[in-house]
Parts: C-alpha cells; sequence; structure tokens
C-alpha cells in the first residue's frame, strides 16, 4: 500500500528525532570522555547526526511538513544515563561505548523500518544513504568497544 504525504513525513520525523538523540548522545559522551582519540570520534559522530538531521528537516518541509522539535524519550533516558555515569566516575570507555553501540542498534533498527515502507525514490536514496552511514558508525563503534574491552 502506498504510503501518504503524511505517513512519509512522520517516518522522516522519527529519523530526525533519531538523529538529534544520536548527536546529543554523541556530544555527551565527547565532553565526559577522558581518551582525546575517542573524543574526537564521538565528536565527530554528533557532527554527521547533525548534518542528517538537517537534511531530514529539509525533506520533511519540501513535504510540506512541520519538522520534529526534539528527539525520543528514550534518547533522553539514554543521555541521562550517560551523564548519571560521568558524575559518578563510571564512565570508562568500554562504558561509555557499550552505550553508544547501544544508541547505535536503534538508529539502524529504525533506519531498516523506515526502508520497509513504499517511499518516493528521492526519500529512500536519503535514507538508504544515511542508514549506511548508520550501519557504518555502528561497526566502528562496535569495534572500538571490543578493543576497550580486550584492553581492560
Amino acid at each position: 500500500m502506498a504510503q501518504t504525504t503524511n505517513d512519509i513525513i512522520d517516518t522522516l520525523n522519527d529519523l530526525l528525532e533519531n538523529s538529534r538523540d544520536g548527536e546529543y548522545g554523541f556530544r555527551l559522551c565527547a565532553e565526559e570522555v577522558e581518551n582525546s582519540s575517542l573524543r574526537t570520534t564521538f565528536a565527530n559522530r554528533a557532527t554527521e547526526c547533525a548534518q542528517a538531521a538537517r537534511e531530514l528537516e529539509e525533506l520533511v518541509v519540501r513535504l510540506g511538513g512541520k519538522p520534529a522539535d526534539g528527539g525520543t524519550a528514550s534518547g533522553a533516558l539514554h543521555r541521562g544515563w550517560v551523564h548519571v555515569k560521568g558524575a559518578v566516575g563510571a564512565n570508562s570507555e568500554e562504558s561509555m561505548l557499550n552505550e553508544c553501540e547501544r544508541g547505535e542498534d536503534a538508529a539502524v533498527a529504525r533506519y531498516r523500518k523506515a526502508l520497509q515502507q513504499d517511499l518516493p525514490a528521492d526519500v529512500r536514496a536519503v535514507i538508504e544513504r544515511q542508514a549506511q552511514g548508520a550501519q557504518k558508525n555502528h561497526d566502528q563503534i562496535k569495534s572500538l568497544r571490543d578493543q576497550a574491552r580486550a584492553a581492560s
């Protein structure tokens, strides 16, 4: 069944909220982690999420919709968890990377769900490209987490 324009806008806004969650979460991790290499990785990932969010916002507006204002409730909980861990000194590289991988798992799942829908070719192309980026980032974070685990 073909998606309505409102359905497509809802899908894009879901991905937009997820991208904002990623941006905020990675930015917080960059602030909390001591390792300068990881700080750079997290900051770069936050920038990539912000770029993805802007691209999704543009699609929503082009389709006549209103971009979502914030992130998701689960993203807020995720950021709160990262902040609390940092405050109590439990922000080991491995635990930060575990939490980032969990966030990337959620992002990959949302993109997969979006790609199961009947989308216009131009929208599908953007979502496919962003989904590939989310998978690449997930794999990078997982690899870094595995390295941190092996080192501890």
